[in-house]
């Protein structure tokens, strides 16, 4: 095989396969022939029964990968499943095949069968998982996948272990942000990343040309600015030339030179999905010349050119094969569905980890502390109690420390490999934790300010919320977001937002929301020590109060989840908030009190879990509840806590469930004006006197 740079390129580290001299070059032998032949035709049979059984009514959806399936079986020679991580995209079904999964476990999931290994019914066809073949479940936004790949191989690298990351997609992702972001962190980093972008020149119906700002619309070019990143252009249709381009790119990558990226030119010989047809925007005659490079005839003719195979020999197999995946169909229609009783599994962890541990033990008794030092404490002894736990994000390392100073010092003490400055990308942080969580590791990651969490937020809906739930249970990532949240310091526009309604409606994540040091610290340790996602709300308003301040606990102290804390007992009325305003509210029930009223005030501390019986308990005592939080009114979390009580204690109410909260405006900069947008101490103190003279 002829490797060569592209003539007259300025552009440095980009090889052209030429594959053109391929034919007599590469030999192969009847057992390699045999093996890649029959996975190819494995995987065009599976594409053509699957939409046999769609057109049957049998199955809801299919995505092909006929016309890929060169350089995918040429790329899985290269890769041990048992070492390196496999990120495959919904086109990789060639490459799933030759890794280990079969045509059952394909039709499993394609019939949404329970005994589907993948998802256990959860997740749609082509979505490849395995737990053995070391393939994370796939989900179905692209691009999600490569700074998931990004992530386990930076596992990799920093626990020595000599896999490597294998991530693919179209060419249309491409034009993905968390891609570039992917390609930057890897190629400034060294990772052992292997990017296979197949190029079949539409993103369903957008040609490549309305896509890609590289010369000639190729990949390869338009990624030339990144160092130590092993550049590749082939004809993704040669097996041939496939097999040199992985082989360089693999052995690049295993060499500790850096990522490599292989541009994958392939046809796309069937629709982009079940749900689409393409001959409404692809015209006849361009169709029928992508029939030309078909790779499973260029493969068939070389085989026979060379003796290899006769044709008979091959009809022969393709017989037998078309006969096999007859019967496997027929055997995993038979397989159970799913029990209804299983539907909502598996959102969160079920092993009973949580349960267990030991809470509230030796309660704080130290000397008093502000709340950042707090945290600051509860991540060094985190730390030093576990050394699978890594802590990155923006501007936290030495000497720096974070922007509030949550994390000085701890770079300093544990060094930079597990205490490290990410790229300014909210989006790498969250996907490259996701993937170090992927491998077992406790990444535990700072997203500066709320306001800026919006870029990852693909990453936490539709990545690490759901790897749980869409695997069936075989996958997690227990990441933990600490993210300084919520306003009052003059940082408006956008540093005073908060986050915690949005980040409810998501199940699979957990939201602590601390009202004071003890408790930031306890409910920290108890976030890292489980195996959730957790999303911690830091109110930087509190960080240094001295009304925030408390006794510090000891390093065994843990806080559970869902168990929320009565501040002040009172009869008259409930007050049910967190964060910030729970300060706010003891000031008003103590002005209050001089007035003879009785204000029990409940500090909820979790948003998810909620502790709903320690709230109706309260409701049913006082008869009267005032739901107080930052957030904006509308579709604040208040407006969830009220119509919980609305629902489940409706007859003990002698008043309206009132809230209050943020009027639903942005946070202006100006001292008065901010104060005007978010809950006063005045409004609160008015707000809880008007029920209670109700």
């Amino acid at each position: 095989m002829v490797l060569k740079d592209k003539k007259n390129s300025k552009k440095n580290n980009i090889s052209f396969i030429d594959e053109k001299s391929s034919d007599g070059f590469i030999k192969i032998d009847k057992a390699r022939g045999l093996k890649i032949l029959n996975q190819m035709l494995t995987t065009r049979q599976i594409d053509v029964k699957a939409m046999n059984l769609l057109r049957q009514g049998k199955t809801f959806f299919h995505v092909g990968a006929s016309g890929h399936e060169a350089i995918q079986l040429a790329v899985a020679e290269h890769l041990d499943a048992k070492k390196d991580w496999i990120f495959p995209y919904y086109r990789d079904l060639a490459l799933s095949i030759a890794l280990g999964i079969t045509p059952h476990d394909y039709f499993l999931q394609s019939f949404a069968k329970s005994e589907d290994k993948a998802s256990g019914a959860r997740q749609l066809p082509s979505h490849f998982g395995s737990k053995v073949f070391n393939i994370p479940a796939q989900s179905s936004p692209t691009g999600t996948q490569f700074l998931q790949a990004v992530g386990t191989a930076l596992a990799a690298d920093r626990t020595g272990s000599d896999g490597i990351s294998y991530v693919s997609s179209g060419e249309g992702t491409t034009s993905q942000g968390e891609f570039h972001e992917a390609v930057n962190w890897a190629s400034r980093e060294k990772l052992p990343v292997l990017f296979v972008i197949q190029n079949n020149k539409y993103a369903i119906s957008v040609h490549v040309g309305f896509q890609s700002g590289g010369a000639e619309h190729s990949v390869a070019e338009m990624m030339s600015g990144y160092e130590n990143l092993l550049r590749i252009k082939v004809d993704g249709t040669d097996f041939f030339a496939s097999s040199a381009a992985a082989k360089q790119a693999v052995e690049y990558i295993r060499s500790g030179k850096g990522p490599a990226l292989i541009e994958a030119d392939v046809v796309r010989l069937v629709s982009h999905s079940s749900s689409d047809d393409q001959k409404k925007y692809r015209d006849h005659d361009e169709l029928e010349a992508e029939k030309k490079k078909d790779p499973i005839e260029l493969f068939s003719a070389y085989l026979i050119k060379n003796e290899i195979f006769s044709e008979e020999e091959i009809n022969q197999l393709k017989d037998d094969i078309h006969k096999s995946i007859d019967a496997v169909v027929e055997e995993a229609a038979k397989e159970n569905d799913p029990d209804i009783k299983d539907s909502s599994t598996f959102v969160y962890d079920e092993s009973g980890l949580k349960e267990s541990l030991e809470y509230e033990k030796n309660l704080p008794s130290g000397s008093k502390i502000v709340m950042v030092d707090a945290i600051n404490h509860a991540l060094r002894e985190e730390m030093s109690r576990n050394d699978k736990m890594y802590i990155f994000g923006e501007d936290i390392a030495d000497d720096k420390g974070g922007v509030f100073t949550a994390t000085r010092g701890l770079s300093t003490t544990f060094g930079d490999k597990r205490v490290f400055n990410s790229p300014l990308a909210e989006a790498s942080i969250a996907g490259v934790a996701a993937g170090m969580a992927l491998t077992g590791l406790k990444p535990v990651v700072e997203i500066q300010f709320g306001d800026y969490i919006w870029p990852a937020f693909m990453q936490y809906k539709n990545e690490i919320a759901t790897y749980r739930y869409r695997s069936n249970n075989a996958w997690s990532t227990p990441v933990v977001t600490r993210v300084a949240v919520g306003g009052y310091i003059h940082g408006g526009l956008y540093h005073s937002q908060n986050i915690e309604s949005i980040f409810a409606h998501i199940p699979g994540l957990y939201i602590a929301y601390p009202s004071n040091a003890a408790d930031a610290k306890g409910l920290l340790k108890t976030a890292i020590r489980i195996n959730d996602p957790v999303i911690f709300c830091e109110h930087k308003g509190l960080y240094r109060q001295s009304y925030a301040m408390s006794p510090e606990p000891d390093e065994n102290y843990l806080i559970p989840f869902g168990k929320a804390k009565i501040v002040r007992e009172g009869d008259d009325l409930t007050v049910v908030t967190y964060g910030a305003t729970v300060w706010d509210a003891v000031n008003a029930a103590k002005k209050l009190e001089t007035e003879g009223y009785s204000v029990e005030i409940i500090d909820i501390r979790t948003i998810i879990p909620l502790d709903e019986e320690a709230i109706y308990k309260s409701v049913k005592k006082t008869g009267k509840v005032v739901v107080i939080h930052e957030d904006t009114l509308t579709a604040g979390f208040g407006a969830e806590i009220a119509a919980k009580i609305a629902d489940n204690c409706f007859r003990f109410l002698d008043g309206p469930v009132k809230r209050i909260a943020a009027k639903d405006c942005h946070i202006p900069y100006h001292p008065a004006l901010e104060k005007d947008i978010l809950p006063s101490r005045e409004l609160i103190l008015r707000g809880i006197k008007e029920l209670l003279e109700y």
